[in-house]
């Protein structure tokens, strides 16, 4: 029994061993429409200019549509908590200098996330907390507030914006490569 055993298990290998030697760099990769579990996301907004803050929503909007195709949106909570320059552009103060804030912000309220802005952020670049728009909650600290979700449980999110490259910019930088 046991010889028959290692004889099958023998053979499995043998078989994993020369399918996994025939894969390459030729060969696709895989998907996995994978289905995720209800989650909770802190997102932390610290950027440089303005434009920025409202710019890097789309790492949340991509973030609710993936949920929404894979995974259980209406169970999970996002947060967002801002405390940079973003700021600036988070104020209905300075609506006619970012008009596209608002109703991005809004989206992103209308969608469920909380919107959270850091009081002494705010108080540190000029404003008052009515200084902002109404689907925004100030709160006392952003480093409490992204404390408090993290005690919580939430994954903590800092993404960092970059350029982006797509592959026909690619392959205009290396002529070796092709389309197909």
């Amino acid at each position: 029994m046991k010889r028959a055993a290692a004889m099958v298990l023998a053979i499995s290998l043998v078989g994993f061993v020369s399918t996994s030697a025939m894969a390459g760099p030729e060969d696709p990769s895989s998907f996995d429409p994978v289905q995720y579990e209800a989650q909770k996301v802190l997102y932390d907004w610290n950027y440089d200019k303005p434009e920025d803050g409202i710019r890097a929503l789309g790492f949340i909007r991509n973030h609710l549509k993936a949920m929404d195709e894979y995974g259980d949106r209406e169970n999970s909570k996002v947060v967002m908590v801002a405390h940079g320059n973003e700021l600036h552009a988070f104020s209905r103060l300075n609506r006619d200098a970012y008009p596209e804030a608002y109703d991005a912000l809004k989206e992103m309220a209308d969608a469920g996330v909380e919107i959270h802005v850091c009081a002494n952020a705010a108080r540190g670049r000029g404003y008052a907390p009515e200084d902002f728009y109404d689907v925004i909650t100030v709160v006392p600290a952003a480093v409490i507030d992204i404390a408090k979700y993290q005690i919580e449980g939430y994954s903590y999110m800092y993404p960092q914006l970059t350029s982006k490259m797509t592959r026909d910019d690619v392959v205009a930088k290396h002529p070796e490569l092709s389309m197909d």
